[in-house]
């Protein structure tokens, strides 16, 4: 039976870094466009589109590096 309550513990400890890492992940993504005519939220929506179908989602993750280089390039910080 403590096998199955350390399993628990376990998957539990893992889940919750996984939503750590999830919501710190999400704080990196630039939001604020060093150009104040291009500060908007439809600019801002277009070009995180247009990043996304730039590099599609990938199983490794990579893309979401990626896509917040493509951010930077148009400006967003």
């Amino acid at each position: 039976m403590s096998d199955l309550a350390s399993l628990h513990t376990m998957l539990k400890t893992a889940f919750s870094l996984l939503i750590v890492a999830n919501l710190f992940a999400c704080s990196l993504y630039p939001d604020v466009n060093s150009d104040p005519a291009k500060n908007n939220k439809a600019t801002f929506q277009r070009d995180a589109i247009d990043c996304a179908q730039s590099y599609p989602e990938s199983g490794s993750g990579v893309n979401i590096k990626q896509r917040i280089a493509c951010m930077n390039l148009k400006g967003w910080h």
